[in-house]
């Protein structure tokens, strides 16, 4: 009996360690990557740790990584580090600090659940479908919620373009290619990092 608990609060100190770490490391990359100069919205890199804390944790775990990362993010927009954030930020705080902590804690979330279904029969493609899905859910999130709530900041970017057009062709485009490219390409990199940590427990 003592044993159990031994091990069960070793897993739980374990498991809050990680947790910190990857929060941490969220924060860090965000930031950084907020600067880049790939306006107006800046590549998200933080997706790496939310899929490794979304593998490693599980779904629930992944929403609260990508939470975490929302709340950077609407910082960010709050104070001007994301120049196109701080437009829909300006045009109504309410609902882009809404769309914001929904797109990163389903991020998460979709990333880990779909994990989980497909740990067991394949490792490596449990990675790279969770690692994929991070950017599809977040940028989808994104641009269905600038369709539906932010169409005439939309519209001041796409100028004489059409919308979806624009949302498709320019915003998808950039951002969300590099955010997928360089989730896939990582994914080797995080399937080694889940082993090296699981094998720790």
């Amino acid at each position: 009996m003592t044993n159990t608990k031994k091990q069960t609060t070793s897993e739980k100190t374990f498991r809050l360690a990680g947790l910190a770490i990857l929060t941490a490391l969220i924060i860090v990359l965000q930031v950084v990557t907020t600067y880049f100069p790939t306006k107006p919205f800046a590549v998200t890199l933080a997706l790496m740790p939310i899929v490794v804390g979304s593998a490693l944790y599980g779904k629930w775990a992944g929403a609260y990584l990508g939470a975490v990362f929302s709340v950077v993010v609407i910082i960010m927009c709050a104070i001007g580090g994301d120049v196109g954030g701080q437009m829909v930020f300006n045009a109504n705080p309410f609902l882009c600090i809404v769309l914001c902590m929904l797109k990163g804690s389903a991020a998460g979330f979709v990333a880990g659940l779909l994990y989980s279904l497909l740990e067991k029969k394949n490792t490596i493609v449990a990675t790279v479908v969770a690692a994929a899905a991070a950017p599809v859910v977040n940028t989808g999130i994104f641009i269905l919620g600038l369709l539906a709530f932010f169409r005439p900041t939309l519209q001041a970017w796409a100028g004489e373009t059409d919308i979806l057009v624009y949302a498709i062709s320019f915003m998808v485009s950039i951002n969300f290619l590099v955010e997928l490219i360089v989730n896939v390409i990582l994914s080797p990199v995080i399937v080694r990092i889940i082993q090296i940590i699981k094998k720790q427990k």
